[in-house]
């Protein structure tokens, strides 16, 4: 346990910014499993400039690393580019 008082603060700074990444990974999650389950061309296309926007602003927070973000970005384009 802490037993200095800077220590009791960055308990709850980790606490938040856990809280905050976790938000921010399990958004982008759930729009790219959206992506990947989306039938229809034309609505993945217009779907995809949002995650790939949401991606990088994931990547930029610190959440996932940039070549994570790149290697994801890459698996949709070709994702969609085979649907078409």
């Amino acid at each position: 346990m802490a037993n200095h008082k800077s220590q009791f603060k960055r308990i709850r700074q980790n606490e938040k910014r856990r809280l905050e990444n976790r938000y921010w990974g399990k958004t982008m999650r759930n729009a790219i499993k959206k992506l990947r389950g989306e039938r229809d061309v034309n609505e993945a296309k217009s779907c995809l400039p949002k995650v790939v926007s949401l991606i990088d602003k994931v990547a930029k927070k610190g959440v996932i690393h940039k070549n994570k973000a790149a290697n994801l970005k890459s698996g949709l384009m070709i994702k969609i580019n085979k649907m078409a």
